[in-house]
């Protein structure tokens, strides 16, 4: 059997073809798979375990649908859905996952991330996934209304927006040094993210050591995975209708 990993769905009422896309993949490609593994921005904003929106109800009995079957399902939090907690997890069927994150994969030790901490050239984002990562600044904003915190999300989307239209293309992307300083730390030979919307695979040398960081995609006109199986790792991906 084979591991799936994906990220940066971006799921939200607004994008149904990647809803549905999203479900084909369970009831497809990743059908009987032994693990799927959820690197962050599984939705495009997250306010709270207790959202009464029908996306959510829809994704969680197709989760836990694919669940029971027994595949084991896991999630990261991502810069949007910081805020997924272990309530959503349970109904779902799913465990959440720490960031970062290692295990072995297809031969290799891998090293999990969504990718965001790994971005450090953008300050202004850095100051901002602190105070988002702040329990008691989490717990203020989960103690407002739901329709408060769908105005506060909105905002900061459209905040969001705007810094990154004025930014520099590197800078969104992840700082070489802090990829290598992640890597040696946690002794993975390959490592694993989404967040940046650049899939690929790239080549790192550290020492006399040749490591590969592979960038998942996000799901917008493709779907991405990457396939895991005994020895190979694929990166997929395929067109959304």
């Amino acid at each position: 059997m084979s591991t799936y990993l994906i990220s940066d769905l971006h799921l939200d009422e607004g994008r149904p073809k990647i809803t549905r896309a999203f479900f084909d993949f369970l009831r497809g490609p990743a059908a009987g798979a032994e693990a799927l593994y959820i690197l962050g921005d599984f939705f495009e904003a997250w306010i709270g375990d207790d959202d009464d929106a029908p996306l959510v109800d829809e994704v969680v009995r197709e989760l836990s649908r694919y669940s029971s079957n027994g595949v084991e399902v896991y999630l990261m939090h991502g810069n949007r859905d910081f805020l997924l907690g272990v309530d959503f997890a349970q109904r779902a069927g799913a465990i959440l996952l720490q960031d970062p994150t290692t295990l072995s994969l297809a031969g290799h030790r891998a090293l999990l991330m969504h990718g965001d901490s790994l971005c450090t050239r953008d300050e202004e984002y850095m100051t901002f996934r602190r105070q988002a990562r702040d329990p008691n600044w989490q717990q203020a904003l989960l103690a407002r209304s739901l329709e408060e915190r769908r105005t506060i999300a909105a905002q900061i989307r459209a905040v969001s927006k705007t810094m990154n239209s004025r930014k520099a293309v590197d800078i969104m992307d992840v700082t070489p040094e802090e990829v290598e300083r992640v890597m040696r730390k946690y002794r993975v030979d390959i490592l694993i993210h989404g967040h940046t919307h650049r899939p690929g695979r790239h080549v790192h040398i550290l020492g006399s050591k040749a490591v590969e960081r592979i960038v998942l995609g996000d799901w917008d006109k493709s779907g991405w995975c990457l396939k895991a199986g005994k020895d190979a790792l694929a990166l997929v991906h395929w067109p959304i209708a």
